[in-house]
Order: structure tokens, then sequence, then C-alpha cells
């Protein structure tokens, strides 16, 4: 018997499925853009248990005339193109005529379609694919689509489905992009009954972006319009300080398609190489227009992939268009500080004549009787007695430290001779003997030797001489090392702090989605999240060791470690939580740092064995020898 033999159409077509309908997320994608080719100008999507058990989209295009309906779902079937001369052109979003096959091949469908030209629509009903009822219906212009049970019949993909929050949340950001490639299309999401994302169908941009990405990111981000040969570049980018930790907010669209492209992705970045911190990365919605000829979008099963004909001019469009962008945005906010700068000394000249607005406004005898008043007022007498109260308070204030400063020698710092020697306290160890019974107590080999703290460099980096070499101490690796340590070994929950009034925080909505189904976990680590709706979470408690400002950064990071982690132990899920949580409370670099932070940093990582990398593999100390430096400069 042959061992070679063609599939089951009924094979196929599920084989087909799995390629183009991942998820839910990919349905409702495949089914708003045949919206969106069918000319909408709104489009209403609802989901219901993530989707799985029930997606509906409703649009009001041009619809399809009750031949084309049962036709729409035969494979291959496709209204976008007649002949091959048609793909070296594309301008829809849909061309193969897979998207409609697929779908129905692995759930239940409802069709509600009509046109203009019909005074009656269609209803159709298809399981796995084959229509089973087909009547006419009184419906308005434009079609409706209901997806139930999807993956029904493939339940080794329904396995593979995340919880419902998660695919909801795919489901909307799905949406919110097309949202942001068309903001001439009003867009809904409904989500179990509740408007997840609205956006007005105005035409502009900006107002798409404020409704899917939130009022705060829009306020960060700096409008582009450039023009370079066939290539037109449009949107906006976010400013320098506006920067995320990762690349979640770059979204890219070509002729109206959203593409995942490297190119695009690097010479965005390459034109904020200058201007923003190693680790960040910037955030944008950007359009590319071109002619159709100079772009491939059929090389990929979802389209999201595409290749362009010349990469170095797309390239270029991207960098310099960016750059132009960013070069006019800081020079309007630096011709206004000099402004806000003046107005320090002006406004205590400018208080002298506002009285005189007060007094014109009074008649003589008001003045006379006001002014009387004013020299009356024991106003002499004030000054006199404030400073008698502060002589009686200041003497206790300066005596309340002392007990806790002369350990560490505040007030001899700036004496240079007793700061180093007061330093290490190390000096007095240099006998051969003491050295060796210190070394076997306590096991430190890098304690047998003195060292002396010269100081920081750059704010990042601490300086040791220790015998003939030079120390270079990173602080904030050996600080995140130390943070990190502590937290692990300390198996009880983190200690939180209440934070007075509630941080509200916008994020993405599969960050969203993601922190608020592990909300328990989170509890351990020393969080108190709650669901604020559209993507923004409310967060009423912190870990003690991170600062406010850092909270926002931490949890998309956290984020982003359980939506790739989740087949990780729960040890290493740990310890990649507590990595990020030390790595945010950690001193940062380029921060300056006094005597006594860099004396217990250097002291820890001289007297550890343990402390030679941080948590993410990046060395703490570099030593330099007296040879090696000698070579440098070629003695």
């Amino acid at each position: 018997m042959a061992k070679i033999q063609q599939l089951s159409p009924h094979v196929a077509d599920l084989i087909a499925a799995g390629e183009v309908v991942e998820r839910p997320a990919s349905a409702a994608k495949e089914l708003v853009e045949n919206a969106i080719d069918a000319g909408a100008k709104n489009i209403v999507v609802e989901v219901q248990n993530g989707g799985m058990t029930f997606l509906r989209v409703t649009d009001d295009g041009c619809g399809m005339l009750p031949e084309d309906a049962e036709t729409a779902f035969l494979r291959h079937a496709t209204s976008k193109l007649r002949n091959e001369r048609d793909l070296e052109a594309i301008c829809t979003l849909g061309f193969r005529g897979e998207a409609l096959a697929a779908i129905s091949a692995v759930s239940r469908i409802d069709l509600i379609t009509k046109t203009n030209q019909t005074p009656l629509g269609i209803s159709l009903h298809l399981e796995a694919g084959v229509i089973t009822e087909r009547e006419e219906a009184g419906c308005p212009d434009g079609t409706t689509i209901i997806v139930r049970d999807l993956f029904y019949n493939t339940p080794a993909r329904m396995k593979f489905m995340k919880r419902d929050t998660v695919e909801a949340a795919n489901v909307v950001s799905a949406v919110a992009k097309l949202a942001l490639a068309h903001p001439e299309i009003a867009f809904r999401v409904i989500k179990d009954g509740h408007e997840e994302l609205s956006t007005t169908g105005d035409g502009e941009l900006f107002n798409a972006i404020r409704a899917v990405m939130g009022r705060q990111c829009a306020q960060e981000l700096v409008p582009l319009n450039s023009h370079f040969d066939k290539y037109t570049l449009t949107g906006y980018i976010s400013k320098p300080t506006a920067s995320r930790g990762n690349r979640g907010n770059q979204i890219f669209f070509v002729n109206g398609r959203l593409v995942r492209s490297k190119t695009m992705c690097t010479a965005l970045e390459t034109a904020y190489a200058n201007r923003m911190m190693s680790g960040r990365f910037p955030q944008c919605v950007l359009h590319l227009r071109l002619p159709e000829h100079l772009v491939d979008v059929n090389v990929h099963p979802s389209k999201i992939e595409v290749k362009f004909i010349n990469e170095r001019d797309i390239f270029d469009c991207i960098r310099y268009g960016v750059e132009g962008a960013l070069d006019v945005a800081p020079a309007k906010v630096a011709a206004q500080l000099p402004v806000q700068r003046e107005k320090k000394p002006f406004s205590a000249e400018v208080k002298a004549p506002a009285p005189a607005q007060t007094f014109s406004r009074m008649s003589a005898e008001q003045y006379r009787a006001f002014a009387q008043s004013m020299s009356q007022a024991p106003v002499a007498h004030a000054p006199k007695e404030l400073m008698e109260r502060f002589e009686a308070i200041a003497p206790k204030k300066q005596e309340m430290p002392q007990p806790h400063s002369k350990p560490v020698n505040v007030p001899d710092l700036p004496e240079v001779p007793k700061e180093t020697a007061a330093v290490p306290e190390v000096p007095k160890k240099t006998p051969t003997l003491p050295r060796k019974e210190e070394t076997e107590q306590q096991s430190l080999p890098m304690q047998e030797r003195p060292w002396r703290l010269i100081g920081q460099v750059m704010d990042t980096y601490i300086l040791i001489e220790q015998d003939h070499s030079l120390l270079l101490i990173d602080k904030h690796a050996a600080h995140e090392r130390l943070l990190f340590e502590k937290l692990r070994k300390n198996q009880e929950p983190i200690m939180p702090q209440l934070l007075l009034s509630p941080l509200v925080l916008t994020f993405e909505r599969e960050e969203a989605a993601v922190l608020c189904e592990n909300e328990t976990l989170l509890q351990q680590y020393g969080f108190a999240v709650s669901d604020y709706g559209d993507g923004a979470l409310a967060v009423r408690q912190i870990p003690s060791e991170l600062a406010a400002g850092d909270v926002f950064d931490t949890l998309c990071e956290l984020a982003t470690e359980l939506k790739n982690g989740r087949q990780r132990t729960p040890n290493e899920l740990r310890d990649h939580l507590l990595h990020t949580i030390a790595c945010k409370a950690a001193i940062k670099g380029g921060r300056h740092s006094d005597v006594k932070e860099l004396e217990a940093i250097a002291r820890e990582v001289l007297n550890r064995e343990d402390l030679k990398y941080c948590p993410h593999g990046r060395p703490i100390c570099v030593e330099l020898t007296q040879k090696q430096l000698e070579k440098q400069f070629k003695r």
C-alpha cells in the first residue's frame, strides 16, 4: 500500500484553519478586516467568555448578495483578486479568501447580510464549514457574523487556549490596533456586556490614540509628518523621556496594514540612540504610505510580516523622519524654559504694584484707614518672636543626631585623612598573624587585604584601591544583587507599604489582563492591584523597597515575565519576579551617592564571595592591576 496519500478535504480544512485562526483574537482580526474592506464606517465587536463561546462582528458595510454569501465560505473564494497581476498591487487587507473558510471549519457560524440592492437579506447557519440552514431575513444593510464554540471540533487546539480574561484582552488589543490603522472608522468593543473600547471615527489619529492607549500616553507623543522620495511617513512618536521597558507600544502600519518589521523597528530605535537610556524603548504609532508594488504582503500566513523591495530606503525614511520630529520637539520645550526661570525674579517685583491696583478702587478715606491699620499691625515683632522660638528649638535638633553621627564620623567627612582612615578601618589589621586569624574565622579572602575608598566616577562606579590594584564596582549591580539575595532568603511575603492614594496606571490591555489574572501572586510580592477597566489598574500597595516612581516599569516587566514564563517552575518564576523588583529598587546608576552608601556597598562586595554577578549576569566588580595600568601607559 502506498505510504503517501492525499488528505481528506476535512483534514485539509482543519490544517488550514490552524494556520489562520490561532485563537479568538485571530478570528476577530480577520472578520474586522473583512468589514474594513467592505467600506464600513461603524464596526461593533462583542465578546463573551474570551471569544471562545461567542464572538460577534457587526458592520454597516456594503454587505453581500445571497449567492455571494454562500460562496464566501468556500476556500480561496474572494472578491478582491481576479488574476495574478492583482497580486503585485494589493490594496485590501484580505485577498486570499481563506478567513471565512478557516473560521467556519472549527466553529459554528451564523451569518446575516444584506446589500442596498435587495429588499431582504439572507441568514446562513454553518457547522464545521457546512451550511445547514438558509433563509431570508429582514436586516439593515451590512453584515453580522456570529462565531460560536470556537475549536469545538479540535480539542487539541482548545487545550492551548489561555484564560478567558487573557483571550478577551487579546481580542480587544487586536481590534484596538485596527482602530489605530483606520481612525476614520468608529469602533466599539463590548466584553461580557461592558464597553472596553470606543473610538469616534472622526479621522483624527490622535483621538484614536487617546482612546486606545490612554490620555496620559497621548500627552507624551510628538507628531511626525515627513516625505522621502516615494514614501510618506505620518503618525506620532514618544518623547525620549516617555520610554518603556519593552517594545509593546511600537506599532507600525504599511498602507493601512498592521505589520511587524525588524527594519522599521531598528530604524526607530536608531533615531533614539543618543536620546534614551540603554534598555529603554520608544513608543510610536507610525503610518507608512508607499506604492503597492514596492511591498509584498503575501509572505506570511497571518499577513503580519511584509517584504520591501528597498529596505534601505525604508530604514532611512523612518530614521530621518523620526530624528527630524525629535529635533523640532525639544526646541519648543527649550524656548519655554528660560521664560519659566525668569518668572521667579520678576514675580517678586510684580507683587509690589499689585496693591496699587487694589487701592485704585478705594476712596481716599478708605485708603487712609487701611494704611493706618497696616502701620498699627505688629509686623516688626514677628521676626523677633520667630527667632526666639527657633533658637529655643535649634539646639535640640543639633543634639539629637549626635549619638548616631559619631560611629560614622559624618562631621569629619571634609577631612580627607580621617575619612580615608575611618572608612575601611583595615590598616590596623595589616600584620600577618591577625589577618590569617581573621581569614580562618570568617573565610573571606578579600578581607585579608586592606582597601581604601577613593570615591565614585560618573556617579555609577565605586573606585577602590586595594594593594596594587584598582577595583571598579558597579554600585547599581552590587545593590541589586544585595537586594535580590535578601528577598530570596526571606521566605515570608515581601513587606508591603500601603499608599495614601492609589496610583492609577494605564497598561496595554494584555498586560493589565495578565496582572489582574495573577492578583494573588502579586500580593505575595507586596502589590495590591484592582482593575479599573480599559487597561487601567489601581495600585493600592507596593513593596516597601520600591519607590512609587518605579511602580509602572516594575509592573510592566512583571507582566512580561508572567506572559512569557508560564512554563517555568514556581521557583524560577519567583526568582524572575524578584530580579525585577530588586532591579527597580536598587540604587540607580548616574545618581550621586554619599560616602556612607559607597562604603556600605564596597564593604559587602569585598567581604562576600557570592557577590560576583548581578541577577542579570553582569559583573559587579572589575579589577585593574598595576601591571595592566602600566601597560596602558607603555611603562
